[in-house]
């Protein structure tokens, strides 16, 4: 029997109403006890300790978007190497999405992943499967056999079913499952080669601009058949103010849309595309500051509920390109724990970091049904320690990732993981 004690933490288990220091025992891979009382406790000769005074101590946090490449792209990204990223930001859980190479679109594929998974990774990898073959947006994706082989929720990540009679039929079969569907917002025929924000920055850069009503659209189209269907829709990586206000009124009439945000969107504006710097190409793209304003709204009055990265690595060679020829895409892993207690618990305080915990654990884990995201007796013992306090730099060389597509290079943040465990044994430490 192998037991682990974590003492003197500042304990926050949004699950179980815990927000006060305490000790935390494991035994086996499993939460055993949570002392709150600071009475005297016999040491084993054998127990290994773990002084957590002036820490955070939280349930292991959960990204449910990211791209971890594999199968077919690895040069940008493995199972393993993802998986290392992600403890080294302090996330236990992650949830990858299905636009690989093949795409993740059947029960084989997904057999694939849960197996290499189990054997590469230090974090647990929840795949999800796409909604249609290919991510094609035609032809519906065999959902049962995929829910049987282990995806946790559906998408199309990267693409938009554009057809809306696809998406309903989608999202009944994905109710006959106990199935979220998590939808990446974009209407095509009013993107159209849109690279940045339209606006004042694309017309002065010359670049083709993307409105905002091109994801708009599509929220306001999955409120609708979330109403008809019943079916729960997750709308990914907002960036637009006018979607927080139209998932506002959805979410009001009790409607089961939720959305996301990424920490670059609150963080960076349109403006930073005057250098063209393909680093700060993104999709959804970066929009004005009044769009943050109104993104940072919406996560201070509960509108958005779940803070994600959408951790999407390229090659270099990729990314050396034209600006309109470059992929989308940044990392996210390694910086937006820091850039989200930056910005929204320090800077903006428009959360408190007992609820920014909240929206990196019970959210998704409630949102997907997964296991996960508590310390409840019993539980796996996956825990994240974090300094929100500590003060660091962003050093992309120093990144676990396999790219290095990333803006935030030499930014200065504050908090940060500092030790992160899986299943009771430290997985990575700073």
């Amino acid at each position: 029997m192998k037991t682990t004690l974590i003492t003197n933490g500042h304990i926050i288990d949004p699950a179980n109403g815990i927000d006060r220091v305490g000790d935390i025992y494991v035994t086996d891979g499993k939460i055993a006890k949570i002392d709150l009382e600071g009475s005297a406790r016999h040491v084993e000769s054998d127990e290994t300790i773990i002084d957590a005074t002036g820490l955070v101590v939280t349930p292991g946090l959960i990204d449910l978007h990211v791209h971890f490449r594999e199968p077919g792209q690895s040069a940008k990204e493995t199972i393993a190497t993802g998986a290392k990223a992600a403890a080294a930001g302090g996330f236990t859980s992650v949830v990858c999405m299905p636009n690989t190479s093949p795409s993740v679109d059947s029960p084989s594929v997904v057999a694939w992943i849960v197996e290499k998974a189990k054997a590469e990774a230090c974090v647990n990898v929840f795949p999800t499967g796409a909604i249609t073959k290919g991510i094609a947006g035609e032809e519906l994706a065999p959902i049962g056999s995929m829910r049987k082989a282990g995806i946790v929720a559906l998408t199309d990540d990267g693409h938009c079913i554009q057809n809306p009679e696809v998406m309903r039929r989608a999202l009944e079969y994905a109710r006959m499952f106990n199935l979220t569907v998590m939808d990446h917002c974009q209407d095509y025929a009013l993107v159209g080669k849109g690279v940045m924000h339209e606006g004042y920055w694309s017309t002065v850069l010359g670049l083709p601009g993307w409105p905002a009503i091109g994801e708009e659209i599509i929220v306001s189209r999955n409120a609708q058949l979330v109403e008809l269907t019943g079916t729960p829709i997750h709308c990914q990586h907002l960036s637009s103010g006018g979607s927080v206000r139209i998932l506002r009124e959805a979410r009001s009439r009790g409607v089961a849309l939720s959305g996301e945000i990424c920490p670059h969107h609150i963080a960076l504006t349109d403006e930073s595309i005057r250098t063209f710097n393909t680093n700060f190409k993104m999709n959804p793209p970066l929009r004005t500051q009044r769009d943050i304003d109104l993104l940072i709204e919406g996560v201070a009055d509960g509108t958005i509920t779940v803070l994600a990265s959408d951790h999407a690595p390229h090659c270099n060679y990729e990314k050396e390109v034209e600006f309109d020829q470059a992929p989308f895409g940044i990392l996210g892993l390694e910086t937006e724990l820091g850039l989200f207690l930056d910005i929204l618990v320090h800077k903006k305080k428009a959360i408190s970091l007992a609820r920014l915990v909240e929206m990196f654990t019970t959210e998704p884990a409630r949102l997907l049904g997964l296991d996960r995201g508590t310390l409840s007796i019993g539980a796996p013992a996956d825990i994240t320690l974090l300094d929100p306090d500590l003060e660091w730099t962003v050093d992309k060389e120093q990144s676990f990732s396999r790219s290095r597509n990333t803006p935030f290079h030499g930014w200065e943040l504050k908090g940060r993981a500092v030790r992160t465990i899986v299943a009771g044994e430290t997985v990575w430490s700073l």
